[in-house]
């Protein structure tokens, strides 16, 4: 007889708490650190031998060999999706990846996507143009939160917000990726990508409930349930979530109600998983973005623990999505997989941003409500296989995928002399009716754009000497088809079709077991613009063509390493990103090409027993030209330790520094927005109870200082939009399991 269990779905906090407990040194992650590990009670071991116990690891993407497992500190897994090359361990592969889990996601008491990125390096958070979308900054460049992939499909997570409960691992892949995802069909994603990979069914059963409390009387209350049914060949996990109430900025509220249920299924060369998804996300007078003026230098943030937002805006955002994956096994050797999934999205909005006009931070504002509605579908399927060819072992990925957008909307602005206000001495106005300047009609919106993009891939893993040398080869054919429509009279008002191939190498050597270097080529690929029809009022005399797609180049190479307690990466790249507009012809066309230089230098793992360590600095030149590129700080770092204290079991206490160098906000680099630095701290307590049950009490605050300052600029290609940071927050909870 043999028992097969899933991969252990327990957070590592607990287990290591009850241990710690019990009296048994152990990692979180299972990983010796110059440890050795326990030996099991003879009872444990001789039930092991009579059930000849086999583990089969539980995946989120259904593949055979399950979720990559996490690092010395659980806080990092040792790898994560490569796009189309699959997982692999961050050792053996030339690229930079970062996978965060969902010990560090619960530990931090992260809300969303955005909030798990706040730790890497490289990134930061922002919003999209006009709305509330987060949008993320990779190495100076944009990636907009509807350019996430999920398990690698793009365009089936929600729009503007992802609730964090969703997630079992947040992947920031550094750099281009047009190779390894295809196009992001946003137009974004050319300094690199975020994947999310969803929640599965553990080892063991599992029922968690949360409720906790934040600044500002928001209340929260969440459920995490799972089990195994059939042998524990079929699993089941159910992840709910309900926020409400007001935030700790004054005037502000937010309503969030999220379920997502994950299946998965495991048959002898067969896997299937399934997820399911609705969210409901409701803003109310939300701290607009602010954009400084002409002229006007970039003035001190205003208070952050007061909203400067007009009482009757808010922003409405709901999303129904699901994705069904499949892969199997023709022999040991050959793998095909296939997945297929979408969203219907509805957005209902009335914004009112402000722009700075005086000194005093007096501003103008117009209203401006917009619905719009999207309905994705996308796919892939492909085939993986490994072969020899006399010292040579390959390992050859072939994969199509396809995507289609049809986005609905319409829009009405008020008066465009707008309404006076300060970011100050905000007042209360009554809203302006939005009239002046209508598209279409909120109630019944027209299509207003369609995207379809295909691709075929392959590419070949060649590995030598012991599998110490990787040579990396491929190429992607990529097509992009795009149509715009007016909002009003559903004309035909751009037509965009063009395709691309774009190739990718990559060399990874490892030095020794312990140190591996690395050097890669590869390409980003966004659509082209449509040139407009004037410029400032010069006419255009190509307005309304399509320019052919924007190929960014790049090329990186680094060392990484791997001691057991401590890994990280030290790299450096270059990449170069068309920029267009009006040349002396009149004509609008490509330029120049826009470099960004950079070097990254991150570490992480358990150094010594108890304590663990996340952070890096990452440092940016985008300067040519004589100008530096709009929300491109030329350092950024993020450190943060937790240390499980000795004296005291079960007690964990964290912090965390977030640092952001000067950014300019517009492109002659006369806004320049001031450096940053925040401070984060935390404690928990995981206890077990009486009845043999967990209980885990977290507490945090997020910038204890309760500083006043600018987040972000920018985030939507030649706007420099600025953000205000969220003033100190405490977040408390309490998640009971059994």
């Amino acid at each position: 007889m043999k028992a097969i269990h899933a991969s252990p779905s327990l957070p590592h906090f607990r287990r290591r708490s009850l241990r710690w407990q019990l009296g048994i040194t152990a990692l979180a992650t299972g990983l010796a650190c110059a440890q050795t590990t326990p030996e099991a009670p003879a009872a444990e071991a001789n039930a092991v031998q009579e059930l000849e116990e086999m583990t089969v690891e539980a995946s989120a993407d259904a593949s055979a060999d399950g979720l990559i497992e996490a690092y010395a500190g659980g806080q990092i897994a040792r790898g994560g999706r490569v796009g189309l090359l699959g997982a692999r361990d961050y050792m053996e592969t030339p690229f930079t990846l970062t996978s965060y889990t969902e010990e560090l996601i619960e530990n931090q008491q992260a809300q969303s996507v955005g909030d798990v990125l706040l730790n890497d390096p490289a990134v930061r958070v922002t919003r999209g143009f006009g709305n509330f979308q987060q949008t993320y900054m990779v190495r100076g460049l944009p990636v907009y939160s509807d350019d996430m992939t999920f398990n690698g499909l793009y365009g089936i997570l929600p729009r503007q917000h992802l609730a964090a409960e969703l997630v079992e691992r947040v992947e920031v892949f550094r750099g281009a990726s047009a190779f390894l995802n295809g196009a992001a069909p946003g137009g974004s994603s050319l300094g690199g990508t975020v994947n999310v990979l969803p929640k599965r069914a553990g080892n063991d059963p599992l029922t968690r409930f949360t409720t906790g409390i934040q600044t500002g009387g928001q209340l929260y209350g969440a459920v995490d349930a799972s089990r195994r049914f059939a042998n524990d060949s079929f699993g089941v996990r159910l992840n709910g979530v309900l926020r409400d109430g007001d935030t700790a900025v004054d005037g502000e509220s937010v309503s969030l109600g999220m379920v997502a249920l994950g299946l998965d299924w495991r048959g002898e060369n067969v896997r299937v998983s399934a997820d399911i998804g609705f969210q409901d996300l409701k803003r109310d007078a939300t701290q607009p973005s602010i954009t400084m003026g002409a002229g006007i230098p970039v003035l001190p943030a205003p208070s952050a623990s007061r909203s400067v937002a007009q009482p009757w805006t808010y922003a409405n955002d709901k999303n129904f999505f699901g994705v069904l994956r499949a892969e199997y096994d023709f022999s040991e050797n050959w793998t095909a997989w296939a997945a297929i999934g979408g969203r219907d999205g509805e957005e209902d909005n009335s914004f009112a941003n402000p722009t700075v006009t005086a000194l005093n931070g007096a501003t103008t504002t117009t209203r401006f409500d917009n619905t719009r509605e999207d309905s994705v579908l996308t796919g892939e399927i492909g085939i993986r296989g490994k072969f020899e060819t006399g010292p040579l072992k390959h390992q050859v990925s072939l994969s199509a995928t396809a995507y289609e957008l049809e986005e609905k909307n319409a829009f009405a602005f008020s008066d465009f002399a707008g309404f006076p206000g300060s970011i100050y001495l905000p007042t209360p106005v009554a809203p302006p009716p939005a009239t002046a300047f209508l598209g279409g009609v909120l109630g019944s919106p027209r299509v207003t754009e369609e995207t379809n993009t295909s691709s075929v891939a392959l590419a070949d893993v060649i590995s030598m000497f012991d599998d110490r040398l990787l040579l990396i080869a491929g190429a992607r054919y990529q097509e992009i088809e795009t149509h715009s429509y007016n909002p009003t009279t559903g004309a035909l008002t751009a037509a965009y079709s063009d395709e691309e191939v774009t190739p990718m190498g990559g060399i990874l050597y490892r030095i020794t077991p312990n140190v591996s270097t690395y050097v890669n080529y590869i390409e980003g690929l966004t659509k082209g613009d449509i040139a407009p029809l004037d410029i400032g009022g010069t006419p255009v005399s190509n307005g309304g063509q399509a320019l052919a797609p924007y190929v960014t180049q790049q090329i990186e190479a680094g060392v990484k390493f791997d001691f057991d307690c401590v890994g990280g990466s030290i790299g450096v790249f270059q990449s170069e990103k068309p920029i267009a507009g009006l040349n002396s012809a009149g004509i609008y066309d490509v330029l120049r090409d826009q470099t960004y230089r950079g070097l990254e230098i991150s570490a992480f793992g358990e150094p010594m027993d108890g304590v663990h360590v996340l952070g890096g600095v990452s440092f940016l030149d985008t300067e040519k030209f004589g100008a530096d590129q709009i929300g491109a700080p030329a350092a950024q770092g993020t450190f943060g330790a937790e240390w499980d204290l000795p004296f005291l079991p079960g007690v964990t206490v964290d912090g965390r520094v977030i640092y952001t160098s000067s950014q300019y906000a517009d492109n002659a680099n006369t806004q320049k927005v001031p450096s940053w630095t925040r401070f984060d701290a935390g404690v928990r307590y995981t206890t077990e109870l009486s009845d043999g049950n967990a209980l885990t009490l977290r507490a945090r605050v997020e910038n204890v200082a309760d500083d006043d300052y600018w987040a972000s600029a920018g985030g939507f290609p030649g706007y420099g939009y600025l953000t205000v940071g969220a003033p100190r927050t405490l977040v408390f909870s309490a998640s009971y399991e059994f």
